[in-house]
C-alpha cells in the first residue's frame, strides 16, 4: 500500500497575497477556499466583534488591519461588503490613492457586476465581479459549501479568463453574467432562496400553531421533494389546491390563517395568485375551475361576504 501523501497547499508556493475588506460571512470563506488553492491570504478588515471573530476562526494568523492597508499589502483584494456600502468604498478606496496599478480588485455582490469598480479601474486596477450563488453561515462550513456553487461572473472580456479561473480555484462553476443583467440575475435569486426562508419559517410556526411537535421533520421530506421536481420539471411539478382548482379549499386555508395568523393572509394570497397563473398558462389549471378560484384569490374569502354587501 502506497504511504505517499498530498502535499500540503500551505507548502505550495503562494502565487497571488489575497485581502479582505468586509470580514462578514462571504469573505473570509472565499480567503480560505484561495488558501486552499495555493494562495495566501494576509490581511482583512472587520469592525463589528463579530466580524472579528469569524476572520480569526476562518483566517488565523492573519491580520486585522485597516482597509487601505489590506490594499497596500494584497494582490487580490475581495470587497465583501453590503451592496449599498460598496459604490462608496470603491470611490473611497480610489480618491484616497490606496489602489494600486495592477491589483485584482473582486467584489462579491450580485447587483453590481464590474462597473460599479471603474473608479478603482481608472488607478489601474483590474476589475471583477463574482457572486457565489450560495448562502453563507460564517462558519467553516462554507467552504465546503463552494465547491460545486455557481458563481455569477462579469468582468472586462480580458479579464474574463482570469475571473473564471479564480471561481474554478474556489471549486465553484463559473456562469457568464452581462453587466446590464446583473440586476435581474439578483433578483431572481432573491426570489428563488430568499423568500424560500421566509415561506419555510412561515410553515413551520403555522404547524406549530397546529400542533405538529417536529415542523422541521414533517417538512424536510415534502421540501425536499418539491423542490426536487421543482427543478427537474418547472411548472409541471404543481401541486395542490390551487392547481387543482379548490376554490373551497383555498378559502378556508384564508379563514384560518385569518384567524391564528393574519400576518401571512396577504403573502399566502399573492403566491397563490401567481401560482393560478402559472398553472393556467401551462394547462394545469382547467380553465371551468379557475373562476371561482380566481374569485377566491380576489376578495380573500369563500364569496359569501362580498355577497353580504
Amino acid at each position: 500500500m502506497s504511504t505517499s501523501q498530498q502535499p500540503d497547499p500551505r507548502d505550495r508556493p503562494a502565487r497571488l497575497t489575497v485581502g479582505v475588506v468586509g470580514a462578514g460571512r462571504v469573505g473570509p470563506a472565499l480567503a480560505a477556499s484561495l488558501q486552499l488553492a495555493g494562495h495566501r491570504p494576509v490581511a482583512v478588515s472587520g469592525v463589528s466583534d463579530a466580524s472579528r471573530r469569524r476572520a480569526a476562526e476562518m483566517l488565523p494568523d492573519v491580520p486585522l488591519v485597516p482597509p487601505a492597508e489590506v490594499l497596500r499589502r494584497a494582490d487580490l483584494v475581495l470587497l465583501t461588503v453590503p451592496d449599498d456600502a460598496l459604490p462608496g468604498l470603491v470611490e473611497g478606496l480610489a480618491e484616497t490613492g490606496a489602489v494600486r496599478p495592477g491589483q485584482l480588485l473582486v467584489h462579491t455582490s450580485g447587483r453590481y457586476g464590474a462597473k460599479v469598480l471603474d473608479p478603482a479601474l481608472r488607478a489601474g486596477a483590474l476589475p471583477l465581479a463574482l457572486h457565489p450563488a450560495m448562502t453563507f453561515t460564517g462558519a467553516p462550513v462554507d467552504v465546503q459549501r463552494l465547491a460545486g456553487c455557481s458563481f455569477g461572473v462579469t468582468a472586462p472580456q480580458e479579464l474574463r479568463l482570469a475571473a473564471e479561473a479564480l471561481v474554478i480555484e474556489m471549486g465553484g462553476e463559473p456562469e457568464w453574467i452581462a453587466e446590464e443583467m446583473r440586476p435581474l440575475y439578483h433578483a431572481a435569486l432573491a426570489l428563488g432562496a430568499n423568500h424560500l426562508v421566509t415561506l419555510v419559517a412561515q410553515s413551520m410556526e403555522l404547524l406549530r400553531e397546529a400542533g405538529v411537535s417536529a415542523p422541521d421533520r414533517m417538512l424536510g421530506p415534502l421540501l425536499g421533494a418539491a423542490l426536487d421536481n421543482a427543478l427537474r420539471s418547472g411548472d409541471a411539478a404543481l401541486t395542490g389546491p390551487v392547481a387543482r382548482g379548490d376554490a373551497g379549499t383555498v378559502a378556508a386555508h384564508v379563514t384560518e390563517l385569518r384567524k391564528y395568523a393574519p400576518q401571512t393572509v396577504a403573502g399566502y394570497l399573492a403566491m397563490a395568485r401567481a401560482t393560478a397563473d402559472r398553472a393556467l398558462a401551462h394547462g394545469l389549471l382547467k380553465p371551468e375551475l379557475a373562476e371561482d378560484l380566481l374569485g377566491v384569490l380576489a376578495t380573500g374569502t369563500d364569496g359569501a361576504e362580498g355577497d353580504a354587501r
